[in-house]
């Protein structure tokens, strides 16, 4: 078993200092522009960060097990050396692409993704807002075990990955030079990610690497200034409900529901699906005309196009 350190632990101070120098910055030098921070609001990103890590532990006992099992059958291994690392991050963050591209698009895993788009804020605390449904990730990852990628080497890199991601969290940091801004994922480009203007909305889902939102037409510049949360806020504090809100509103659109493919629409579709309707026609649970879709967040397949990236 490869003896790899566990990076989010040991990052855990760089978290800490990180954010009171943020915190401290806001005091010194202040933004009207910006979101900076509100005690509930932190409060409730820390307590959503913390209790994931306890339904992490408890989500992995069966992701482990899937994941040996799937590792102890195929014939392929990857030794985990100095040069394979790298191939293996890189890999990783591919996949982490495709996972969350997909957590955005299909209802029932945007309702595990959704809580970390619940923050109208957009600082360091706010890259703490995990789910704690999480068992929904582990499928686009078997792929890296069946090619023989050791399980402990997949939580390696997913959790450098993780902590890679929590600097992109600030909107103190304009914009980079050029070469950084085109190949990683920066604060500009998720600032994009998590605003919830329609020309954002699903965009930028690269984890380190902003190459593939680019390779996939993904990829949208920072031009307007963001505004943060969902396309209909749910304007709690409360953890449990910050966790579960999206399920909630599914089992009541399930509930609603007439025929069973508005109900596989309802769970399958993208977070703003709506079944069809005869002219003039509202269905159960339809939106009135400018206000958001029951259970819509910042991301769904209906968003509007944005426009053609230009150079800078």
């Amino acid at each position: 078993m490869p003896n790899l350190p566990d990076v989010v632990l040991w990052s855990i101070p760089a978290f800490v200092l990180l954010t009171l120098l943020e915190i401290v910055s806001y005091r010194l030098h202040p933004d009207d522009d910006a979101e900076g921070y509100e005690t509930k609001d932190a409060a409730t990103s820390i307590t959503m960060g913390l209790g994931s890590i306890g339904f992490d532990l408890l989500w992995k006992i069966p992701i482990v097990a899937i994941y040996t099992a799937v590792y102890e059958l195929t014939p392929a291994r990857i030794p985990v050396l100095w040069w394979t690392i790298p191939l293996m991050l890189l890999a990783q963050d591919f996949f982490y692409y495709w996972s969350h591209r997909g957590h955005h698009v299909v209802r029932i895993l945007w309702a595990c993704h959704v809580v970390h788009h619940s923050s109208r804020k957009f600082n360091f605390t706010t890259a703490l807002r995990q789910p704690w449904t999480s068992l929904t990730v582990w499928p686009f990852y078997l792929p890296l075990i069946a090619c023989g990628v050791h399980p402990a080497a997949l939580a390696f890199c997913s959790s450098a990955n993780l902590v890679y991601q929590f600097w992109v969290h600030t909107e103190r940091v304009g914009k980079l030079p050029r070469p950084f801004e085109y190949v990683l994922n920066t604060p500009s480009h998720h600032r994009v990610h998590h605003a919830s203007q329609g020309g954002y909305l699903d965009r930028n889902f690269g984890g380190i690497l902003i190459v593939w939102d680019r390779l996939f037409r993904s990829f949208v510049r920072e031009g307007d200034r963001p505004v943060y949360g969902l396309t209909k806020n749910i304007e709690t504090y409360n953890p449990l409900r910050v966790a579960t809100h999206e399920y909630a509103a599914i089992a009541r659109d399930v509930r609603a529901a007439r025929t069973w493919g508005e109900r596989a629409g309802r769970v399958f579709g993208g977070p703003g699906w709506q079944p069809k309707t005869a002219p003039g026609a509202a269905g159960p649970g339809a939106a009135e005309p400018g206000e958001a879709e029951p259970g819509a967040a910042a991301a769904g397949p209906t968003a509007p196009a944005p426009q053609p990236e230009r150079a800078a």
